[in-house]
């Protein structure tokens, strides 16, 4: 009896994804958000480029895909038991995916392109208000486990988040591990408590 092949996890079609993304991210950092293109994309990732055109259709739904991945992939939700150390390992896990050249090209092309152009706009959105609700999860498990009283789960998210982001993006100062948890700690002390 012949033996049935060895199929990949994800099968081809996911490699092809992966690939295809990958590629994305790549192409991005080495042209540019404006001559970023679905055939250079396709060149780079050696796929015909009626596949990237039958899948996404514009190269921003393209780079939403990819940026989601890559969120997805190289920031997970921590789920310790604890808030302070789900968000420090978050904060961690998310500058350490920004300080790299193919997030911060996609980060830069949505500060600068968002308001001059729709299209970006809305791929910025998407992806920030997507990415905010999975986050805030940490901060919902928080207020279940009476840590903290209910709050916004997106704005404590963004308040953690903003203080590394500006000083990556904006005033180039290093980011410490010591100011990663400094901010988390300064995030938590404003945090309001549950009655007990």
């Amino acid at each position: 009896m012949a033996e049935s092949p060895v199929r990949r996890p994800g099968g081809r079609s996911a490699h092809v994804r992966a690939t295809v993304l990958n590629a994305g991210l790549a192409e991005l950092v080495d042209v540019g958000f404006h001559a970023l293109s679905l055939e250079g994309i396709a060149k780079r990732a050696g796929v015909n480029k009626t596949t990237l055109y039958r899948r996404w259709g514009t190269k921003e739904a393209l780079m939403l895909d990819a940026i989601r991945e890559r969120a997805f992939t190289k920031v997970p939700i921590p789920d310790t038991g604890s808030l302070r150390d789900d968000l420090i390992e978050l904060v961690r896990a998310a500058i350490a995916n920004l300080q790299t050249p193919e997030v911060q090209a996609m980060v830069r092309a949505g500060i600068s392109l968002a308001p001059h152009e729709s299209v970006v706009a809305t791929m910025v959105s998407s992806f920030w208000t997507e990415r905010l609700a999975v986050d805030g999860v940490i901060v919902e498990r928080a207020v279940d486990r009476k840590e903290i009283a209910p709050v916004d789960p997106g704005a404590t998210i963004e308040a953690v988040l903003g203080p590394p982001y500006f000083r990556v993006l904006v005033t180039g100062r290093p980011v410490t591990d010591d100011f990663l948890v400094a901010t988390v700690d300064l995030v938590l002390s404003g945090l309001p408590r549950p009655d007990r």
